[in-house]
């Protein structure tokens, strides 16, 4: 582990430079908002960006990725038989990446690469990804990383965590990865390895005195899996939802897919797409059943998987990171913050 500092002059440069190695992707302001885009040559990253309105995950996880291909040409000897598509395993780094998007990577990394099963798709992407993190040294209002054992300055899943020093940045590079992406830049001036760390802690604990959010997940690892599905403010909480599925698309952690199959002329392909657990076709069965029918069901199932089964599934805390899009972002105001403490609060009366 070492320190370099980086030039602000050096910065657009160093990325071009990087080019030749890596594809880049980084905070892109348009229409929407602040977007994880690849960038163009002539495009800087939007760095001061207080948050993109989706994380990075779909560098790794696209909304739409094409995974199977066959011929339907009954000439060919192949026919019907369905053949992976070729992973694409050309180095990328991300640019600006805020900690907790990097910790969500290592949260959805346990669906997709575990001892049972390693998804060939994300497992290629994720190897062949840097991921060059900025501190965030004004968390939003509705920050609240700290409670969900993440932070502004945390290191988790970063390759190289960067600190804005107005005229410079300072980077703790953390892993190979990193030093490789440093390399490429041309970025090589060292700093002094203990003045660089006090100051990084002192921009961590200044910007984690900013977070006010209460959230509190203490008791949810000794709470009953069946207290709480039972427990009776679920009708409360779903009341106002209205099944739009902003929540689980702009979370950082949610990993439902949903697999289609299309075919043009004598080509098939089958795709995987993003899905929401909010959607009444989630678990609709072909037989007409759907053994979560209703909202509040759904409303249910998304804040127990989050906040309960995971935890318990995994032991590796709550399926949050605490970056508040949900929160931002829901036409109802829905709080998992007020949700989460809610849970965690509650006592049967047995």
């Amino acid at each position: 582990m070492n320190f370099i500092t980086i030039d602000k002059k050096d910065w657009a440069p160093g990325i071009d430079q990087s080019r030749q190695t890596f594809r880049v992707y980084g905070p892109v302001e348009d229409e929407n908002g602040c977007q994880i885009k690849p960038l163009a040559p002539d495009t800087p990253p939007k760095m001061d960006a207080a948050v993109t309105v989706m994380s990075a995950k779909s560098v790794l996880f696209p909304q739409t990725e094409k995974i199977l291909t066959a011929t339907l040409d009954e000439s060919k000897q192949d026919h019907h038989v369905m053949k992976p598509v070729e992973t694409d395993d050309m180095p990328r780094v991300v640019l600006g990446i805020r900690p907790y998007d990097a910790k969500a990577m290592h949260l959805v990394k346990l669906n997709f690469d575990n001892p049972d099963y390693k998804d060939p798709y994300w497992c290629a992407a994720y190897d062949a990804t840097t991921f060059v993190g900025l501190g965030v040294t004004r968390p939003g209002p509705c920050d609240f990383s700290t409670a969900a054992g993440c932070g502004p300055f945390s290191e988790e899943g970063l390759d190289v965590l960067m600190a804005d020093m107005d005229d410079t940045y300072l980077a703790k590079i953390l892993t190979e990865k990193g030093e490789k992406w440093a390399a490429a830049c041309g970025f090589d001036t060292v700093a002094d390895p203990k003045e660089s760390q006090v100051l990084f802690d002192v921009l961590r604990k200044e910007a984690e005195k900013q977070i006010q959010a209460d959230v509190n997940t203490d008791k949810l690892a000794g709470k009953t899996i069946l207290d709480l599905y039972d427990a009776p403010f679920w009708d409360e909480v779903a009341f106002s939802c209205i099944n739009c599925g902003t929540c689980t698309y702009v979370c950082p952690t949610c990993w439902c897919f949903d697999i289609q199959d299309e075919t043009r002329h004598n080509t098939a392909v089958r795709f995987r797409n993003w899905d929401t657990c909010m959607s009444p076709l989630f678990t609709h069965h072909a037989s007409g059943h759907n053994p979560r029918g209703t909202k509040v069901q759904r409303v249910r199932q998304r804040f127990m998987h989050k906040l309960k089964y995971f935890l318990d599934k995994y032991d590796q805390g709550i399926m949050c990171v605490g970056c508040g899009r949900c929160v931002a972002s829901c036409p109802v105001n829905i709080d998992i913050r007020e949700v989460c403490n809610r849970m965690n609060d509650y006592e049967t009366t047995k």
